[in-house]
């Protein structure tokens, strides 16, 4: 859920920044669930650009920090399912130099915690109010107003976006999943309603002759959606998993090399999987919506509830707009492209040594990556003369690099099913999907890599006043 996800990444920011008193304090009660944990980035001028937040920091005699301003899209800013919240803030100090270089990271604690480690008096920061949103009702989004409140320096001075960051990008990965697990949970439904649902015969004849129709996943479109559906979930499951694996070998590796590698790939990949995966799973829900038709228009059925609960993954903890420009911006120019090559070095050397028989998959995983190379270059290419290429090609990018990194992980799970196909039909129907990828969802690269190359000058034919 979003709260103990939270809760998880809060702890893992303290626990690499703050004090070891802070440590003791809090985070025993907060890994218990005890306490829950909230991040207050945003505020109500300043949400991408968090360098001009106005939110302040004024030292108290004792060390402490008065904590002055507003925070607005709070997830769980304020609820009584646990006896308390820990709040880490993101506020400004008296003497802090302008931009994102004079951000510190406070902790403020709902209640105050006494030295025995009971609660004490509440803490002057209140819920203004709660958002009515689109979807994802049942969590709190809210406006906290912070008055003088009590707070505690994390890390150190004027670093706070970094100190934020060690959570961010495990919170990033994680809404990620939460794209994709709505998508998985409208498959699931959409599966069963396929199976059941009689309308119109097959093209090819009748195929439940004693019914009166057939099930509708007979007709080649249902097929297509389902297979998409299935195809992306699978996929970003295994995507998922993969980028999990970097941040743990970044985390608890005890070679240096090895942690380094991990900590690069990490990097270029967190916006990936935030961005394509929630991306991926808009599409994949809306799929399951159409499946039922016009029930799935219907509240009663669930389905339309999914695809407004997905539309947020989109948006929050960086929208997938910013999350392109991070991966090309950042990544792939900031870096020279050495970022991008850890991870293409790694698939060529996993298809130079593939057996014949994954040929299927890995000339066209090959080709795939021979087009982002020559997509990647282009950019590194343009940019250096005119920086308005890297927005203008970043969403398509990363769709472009999305799409590829999928490729990769769907000719990995082929391997694994290759010669297990006829002892259990999970194998079966992994190569069945695997297939269905690079047969009908890897080739929209081709179409995405021509937008990229399109470059930026049509973005800026129009005056402002145009538009």
């Amino acid at each position: 859920g979003l709260y103990p996800m939270l809760t998880a990444g809060a702890c893992l920011s303290i626990n690499a920044h703050a004090s070891e008193e802070l440590k003791a304090t809090y985070l025993p009660n907060m890994y218990a669930g005890v306490w829950a944990g909230s991040m207050c980035l945003t505020g109500p001028h300043a949400g991408t650009d968090l360098g001009i937040i106005r939110t302040k920091a004024e030292p108290r005699a004792d060390g402490s920090y008065a904590i002055s301003g507003t925070k607005i899209f709070i997830t769980g800013g304020e609820h009584d399912l646990t006896e308390n919240i820990i709040h880490l803030v993101l506020a400004k100090l008296p003497d802090a130099p302008a931009g994102p270089k004079g951000i510190s990271l406070f902790l403020v604690p709902k209640f105050m915690v006494n030295a025995d480690g009971s609660l004490g008096e509440r803490n002057p920061v209140t819920c203004g109010s709660i958002e009515h949103k689109m979807g994802i009702q049942a969590s709190a989004t809210c406006v906290m107003n912070f008055d003088q409140a009590i707070g505690y320096l994390v890390g150190e001075p004027n670093k706070g976006l970094a100190a934020m960051f060690t959570m961010m990008n495990y919170e990033r990965l994680g809404v990620g999943i939460q794209g994709l697990a709505t998508g998985e949970r409208s498959y699931q439904n959409a599966i069963e309603y396929a199976r059941d649902r009689l309308q119109s015969r097959s093209p090819t004849g009748p195929q439940a002759k004693d019914k009166v129709a057939d099930p509708i996943i007979v007709h080649p479109d249902v097929r297509r959606m389902l297979l998409t559906m299935k195809a992306a979930n699978d996929g970003g499951r295994a995507f998922s998993t993969y980028v999990a694996m970097q941040l743990d070998t970044a985390k608890f590796s005890e070679d240096p090399d090895t942690r380094k590698r991990a900590e690069s790939l990490v990097a270029l990949l967190t916006p990936v999987a935030k961005a394509f995966l929630t991306d991926l799973g808009l599409e994949t829900t809306v799929h399951g919506q159409q499946i039922f038709g016009g029930h799935g228009y219907i509240r009663e059925w669930g389905q339309e509830q999914l695809v407004r609960d997905v539309r947020i993954t989109q948006i929050y903890e960086g929208t997938n707009g910013i999350q392109a420009l991070d991966l090309v911006g950042r990544k792939i120019v900031g870096s020279g492209g050495a970022f991008y090559k850890l991870f293409a070095d790694e698939i060529r050397h996993f298809t130079a040594t593939a057996d014949e028989q994954w040929g299927e998959f890995t000339r066209p995983l090959n080709a795939a990556l021979d087009n982002l190379d020559e997509l990647t270059a282009w950019v590194l290419d343009r940019s250096a003369s005119n920086p308005n290429e890297i927005g203008a090609a970043s969403v398509e990018y990363l769709q472009v690099f999305g799409y590829t990194a999928y490729a990769y992980m769907w000719a990995l799970m082929a391997k694994a099913a290759l010669g297990k196909e006829q002892e259990d039909d999970f194998y079966a129907s992994k190569l069945g999907t695997a297939r269905f990828y690079f047969a009908r969802l890897l080739p929209r690269i081709h179409s995405l890599s021509a937008s990229v190359k399109a470059g930026s000058e049509s973005l800026f034919l129009l005056q402002a006043e145009q538009f």
